[in-house]
């Protein structure tokens, strides 16, 4: 592609936000770990990404329902974008209840070519801090996709192999859950609820488990030890699906976790944890 976003390599956005209870344990909930949080525990793994939210009025939002690019994201001209991974590393934890800030700076905006056409990869590093320092600091990997050809994506098949993982469950991501994570996430983007839409605009056979979403349960499997995770990280492989089980596996080692999601045969997302 013959644009040039070198310019907005460096460019960075503050905010702040209060880590209020009732988020984290509407996600708990809508996971089926009913049990509330109270003020002053430690924040579940990946529930910062309930906080911070980006809303802007129906002006200021793109077709696909996310803000609209060009405000601090680069107006990259391709129409699907998506999360692709990310890397996390945990300073100290945060505790609900407490006054948080992110800084957020764009560190790379890089042009490729794959099988599918041209690709545009965006790297966002935020550095949140809590009240006693600096928390977590993450990077993610953003990329911006060329439009899909109708019946390009297959859904994936309703048959899983045998999983022989230390740690299995069974995840049905239907679209109550993907519309609840969607709403406590302020996440707009159609392809998680609006189901015309994702299958009409965007070719996919069906609405789109969030990539986060799915990185939050295998984050949580990783910690199920009762472990407190140091580094966390984790690379969509194929998209997953509403109406078809998801499967969150892991194995443990000494020093941390192996972790995957999975649907019929296909990986969707691999991920891996190392203990603090």
């Amino acid at each position: 592609m013959s644009e040039d976003f070198s310019g907005w390599v460096g460019k960075q956005e503050q905010a702040a936000d209060r880590l209020e209870p009732a988020r984290s344990n509407a996600l708990r909930a809508a996971l089926g770990h009913p049990a509330p949080l109270d003020a002053g525990a430690v924040l579940p793994p990946l529930h910062h990404w309930l906080y911070f939210w980006n809303v802007q009025p129906p002006a200021a939002l793109g077709a696909d329902g996310h803000p609209a690019k060009g405000g601090f994201l680069p107006p990259v001209p391709l129409p699907r974008r998506m999360w692709a991974g990310g890397r996390l590393e945990f300073v100290r934890p945060l505790h609900l209840g407490e006054a948080v800030s992110r800084t957020s700076t764009i560190l790379s905006v890089e042009a490729k070519s794959g099988r599918s056409g041209d690709l545009i990869f965006v790297t966002v590093r935020h550095e949140i801090a809590g009240e006693s320092g600096p928390a977590v600091i993450e990077e993610q990997d953003l990329v911006y996709r060329g439009a899909a050809a109708p019946g390009s994506i297959k859904a994936p098949s309703p048959h899983t192999p045998a999983i022989t993982a230390a740690a299995h469950e069974v995840i049905a991501p239907d679209s109550v859950l993907l519309f609840r994570y969607s709403a406590l996430t302020m996440n707009g983007h159609r392809i998680h609820y609006d189901r015309p839409y994702a299958m009409d605009e965007e070719a996919y056979p069906g609405l789109v488990v969030h990539g986060p979403l799915q990185a939050t349960l295998l984050a949580d499997l990783a910690a199920r030890q009762g472990r407190t995770l140091k580094t966390f990280r984790f690379r969509g492989m194929s998209p997953a699906f509403d109406g078809t089980p998801l499967h969150v596996c892991g194995d443990y080692r000494d020093d941390g976790a192996d972790v995957w999601t999975q649907q019929g045969e296909t990986r969707c997302m691999e991920a891996s944890a190392t203990f603090g």
